[in-house]
């Protein structure tokens, strides 16, 4: 009786252990997870395939740099420039496009920089800089950060001095310095309408083409990391940009908003909010 114990116990435990190992790791930015995006998707990707989504939610960067040493299976991240040097360098496979949404300038009500009738975004930053108002960058080599220096390297601008802040942190921390300091920053829509510690900050600046964010994911190359778990992963690439996947990111909503849109490429039936959805400009 005993031995029969034992060993039915020991399958028990093999079964588990086998269940176990039903998941991936997915290396992806703080905006798709702080904005509570995964806490809504990922259950119904799981209750629909049994497989779990273990994620490691850090700046576009790090995810990249968790992507070239092997430490994930999947990414889903936010700067198309570093997206395809990862693919490019051997590191990535078969990046599809998944959803979008758009950077915001946030500042003081009062906007001292006067950024809020900017003919584009170039000439918001330019207003920023000349008259020296203070700006928080989150210089985390984030997504974000990334598409911040582009703006300010289009604008012929090299951001330095006192009024340039840089947090070196997430984008939550470096909305609470704007907020303390009365400073400008550039955050993602989903963020900005998360955040909850908004005081006298307010979107003063949006909708311009240049200020456009989308999202791929990318498989890790299993021929570079035999260990990573490509066929799961790739389970999951293809739920995301299916029908399913795509109205599970359009129905997500924060206080009543849209936060992510789906991309028109990949579904047929997902619905876009015209205010939170501009135009898919590369």
């Amino acid at each position: 009786m005993i031995r029969i114990t034992v060993v039915l116990l020991s399958l028990m435990l093999a079964q588990m252990a086998h269940a176990g190992d039903k998941f991936i790791t997915l290396a992806s930015t703080t905006s798709t997870q702080n904005s509570g995006l995964f806490g809504v998707i990922l259950p119904q990707f799981t209750a629909q395939t049994g497989i779990d989504v273990h994620v490691i939610a850090v700046g576009t960067g790090q995810a990249l740099r968790i992507g070239r040493n092997g430490d994930a299976d999947v990414l889903l991240v936010h700067h198309r420039p570093s997206e395809n040097k990862f693919v490019a360098e051997g590191y990535g496979i078969d990046r599809l496009d998944v959803m979008y949404n758009d950077f915001v300038i946030v500042g003081p009500k009062s906007d001292p920089a006067k950024i809020a009738n900017s003919k584009n975004v170039v000439e918001a930053f330019t207003k920023i800089a000349k008259s020296k108002s203070l700006f928080a960058s989150r210089g985390d080599d984030s997504g974000t950060n990334k598409k911040e220096l582009e703006i300010w390297a289009q604008a012929g601008i090299n951001p330095t001095g006192s009024w340039y802040m840089q947090t070196g942190s997430g984008m939550g921390a470096t909305l609470n310095l704007s907020r303390i300091k009365d400073s400008y920053t550039m955050t993602d829509r989903g963020t900005w309408i998360t955040f909850g510690n908004k005081g006298d900050l307010v979107r003063l600046y949006s909708g311009d083409p240049g200020l456009f964010n989308p999202y791929g994911v990318i498989l890790i190359n299993p021929a570079r990391h035999p260990q990573t778990k490509v066929k799961l992963a790739r389970i999951f690439e293809e739920w995301l940009v299916s029908d399913i996947g795509q109205k599970a990111i359009s129905d997500f909503r924060i206080e009543g908003q849209q936060a992510f849109c789906p991309n028109a490429k990949n579904t047929t039936s997902a619905v876009k909010d015209k205010e939170a959805c501009p135009a898919e400009t590369k």
